[in-house]
């Protein structure tokens, strides 16, 4: 098997290491839960009667920079990226 794979991103595919393609995208899965914490969180704020959106966002920051959230966040899309390209290797082999 070749160690470098293509990553696609808007306009065109690069090839890259597949370490550091599957480094992008657990990068972005994080990222897209805090994004996800953080509409949720102020959303939350805007809908309370004594809330407002800098309130959710220190709230937001204060949950972010926990380590424990951030080793959930860093472990769950570790192990997805890993068992979807397991499970999509799987599928080809039994082909």
């Amino acid at each position: 098997m070749s160690d470098k794979t293509y990553l696609a991103v808007p306009g065109k595919k690069l090839l890259v290491p597949r370490l550091l393609k599957r480094t992008i995208q657990v990068a972005g899965s994080v990222a897209l839960t805090a994004g996800v914490a953080l509409v949720l969180m102020l959303s939350s704020g805007l809908l309370q009667a004594k809330g407002n959106s800098y309130q959710a966002w220190n709230v937001w920051l204060a949950f972010i920079n926990r380590p424990d959230i951030q080793a959930t966040m860093v472990l769950t899309a570790l192990v997805t990226v890993l068992f979807v390209y397991w499970q999509r290797d799987q599928e080809r082999g039994s082909k």
